[in-house]
């Protein structure tokens, strides 16, 4: 597969243990790609070495998603962004998981990557993890009426009754007319 070199990953882990103290980063490798647990407080300064350093290079933001561990983690870290970074000077990826509890702001990586609007955006719509800094943090797929995340682990899998959302509907059509 494209993107896993060991030698890079050696290289990379050996320079981020000598950047990042243990307490702000964890590191380790999953399947040929190197995994970084990082805490919120040095997750934007670890993103933008990644993208800035010239080793590193990690200018391409491929994916910006999130879990939720509802009942498996401590509340404090009930969420994890996970970001999959890409290089296209030297093809290595790298993974970074950011952990965050209910109503905790992730900083925006949209400074850095400006592909990361959208995914922030739908992961905030989705599961309600706020970004601080977000140029527009508002909701992307669901209406804006709409009550809830339906991808969280505690969302009802009937849905919460949206009949609200056909009277709003109607409500801003009869004001058109």
């Amino acid at each position: 597969m494209r993107g896993l070199k060991p030698e890079q990953n050696t290289k990379i882990w050996e320079k981020l243990g000598k950047k990042f103290p243990a307490s702000c980063l964890n590191i380790e490798e999953n399947r040929g790609i190197l995994v970084l647990n990082a805490d919120i407080s040095c997750s934007y300064d670890l993103m933008k070495y990644l993208k800035e350093d010239a080793e590193c290079r990690y200018n391409v933001l491929m994916d910006l998603t999130a879990v939720d561990y509802l009942n498996k983690r401590p509340a404090a870290e009930r969420f994890e962004v996970v970001y999959m970074l890409m290089s296209t000077e030297t093809m290595h990826r790298v993974r970074v998981k950011v952990k965050a509890g209910d109503g905790v702001k992730v900083p925006t990586v949209v400074t850095l990557w400006k592909g990361a609007n959208w995914p922030e955006r739908e992961v905030y719509d989705l599961f309600g993890i706020e970004f601080s800094g977000h140029p527009l943090m508002e909701r992307l797929i669901m209406p804006d009426e709409y009550r809830g995340h339906p991808l969280r682990k505690d969302f009802p899998l009937e849905g919460i009754g949206e009949d609200y959302l056909i009277e709003s509907i109607l409500l801003k059509g009869e004001m058109k007319k």
